[in-house]
């Protein structure tokens, strides 16, 4: 049987930090509100002029330096990003011509902060069916242009940042099983509703959302997703190495674990450091679980995303 499996990694955080302390002195909140309600400490913010496929484009440098991948070996690249560079072309393309990549697909996924979990589950079957050799896979996002930054309910959350992985074919176990889902009927509850019409913005340009619903949808979906993939393949709670789920909010990310059966010290927690960077941190957090040396090979580990549609979805990997 051949696997898809993860050869490489890398990530890019702008070198602005907004701290809550900055941030309390803008807007009506303070840094124990903050920290007290998500676990946020601090968050990354683009310089002005710098796109999500510079970002992005750092990341995946540097996870193809780590995977010892030259451009001419690159022939599948899917960027999951909520924040384009513009309408078209994909930040793809875009992102395939700064690292002078000259062969292969290259297309953009939208699942907002389940965006790379969906584009690994993708990239997964191109590489394991034998249709791509060597693919990249990127998150990326300057998420904070979709804030208004006088509403402490929301732009205390979010950040900028960018992780890459490198792809490749293997007869050892590397990805053994992805689960995607969506509801639609919850659009509501996480979005950004504006829209480019004629020249002019339409409808609200900034992001909107109902904090408690999305908290107990979030908490539900990855908590039955995570059962049922752990009893899809055969595995328990207590199999698992590590745990990496898309970095919203610390108290999520506990309710979590605790709903799993998983020990909050098996959780990759860094939403502290840089806020919900969307598609970008899940491999955000397994960049650092990478570079700490915390994943070691042949551990279980199991990544989740749940974002904006609503979408949610599930991968069971051996590292």
């Amino acid at each position: 049987m051949t696997y898809s499996k993860i050869i490489g990694t890398g990530s890019y955080l702008p070198e602005r930090v907004v701290t809550n302390h900055e941030l309390q002195s803008r807007i009506d909140t303070t840094d124990e509100w903050i920290v007290s309600r998500t676990g946020i400490e601090a968050r990354h913010v683009a310089a002005d002029g710098e796109m999500t496929s510079d970002l992005a484009f750092h990341a995946a440098q540097r996870a193809m330096q780590a995977a010892g991948v030259a451009p001419e070996q690159v022939d599948l690249i899917i960027v999951a990003t909520t924040t384009p560079d513009m309408v078209f072309p994909s930040t793809a393309c875009l992102l395939q011509a700064k690292l002078g990549v000259k062969q292969g697909a290259a297309f953009d996924v939208q699942a907002v902060c389940t965006g790379f979990v969906y584009a690994l589950s993708i990239a997964d079957k191109f590489v394991a069916s034998g249709q791509s050799r060597c693919a990249l896979v990127v998150g990326a996002e300057v998420f904070s242009r979709l804030l208004d930054w006088n509403d402490r309910r929301t732009c205390v959350l979010f950040g900028d940042g960018a992780g890459a992985v490198v792809l490749k074919a293997s007869d050892t176990p590397g990805i053994l099983a992805t689960d995607l889902h969506a509801d639609g009927g919850l659009a509501h509850i996480l979005r950004v509703d504006g829209g480019i019409s004629h020249g002019q913005i339409r409808g609200n340009p900034f992001l909107e959302m109902d904090g408690g619903a999305v908290f107990k949808v979030a908490v539900r979906a990855l908590g039955e997703g995570a059962v049922q993939m752990l009893e899809r393949t055969g595995f328990s709670a207590a199999d698992l190495d590590w745990y990496i789920p898309h970095q919203a909010n610390l108290r999520i990310l506990n309710a979590l674990a605790d709903k799993i059966g998983v020990p909050r010290e098996k959780v990759v927690a860094t939403v502290m450091r840089h806020g919900n960077t969307s598609a970008a941190s899940v491999p955000l957090a397994l960049d650092t679980a990478v570079k700490d040396q915390r994943l070691q090979p042949g551990q279980l580990v199991l990544m989740q995303g749940v974002g904006g549609g609503m979408t949610w979805g599930t991968v069971l990997l051996r590292w």
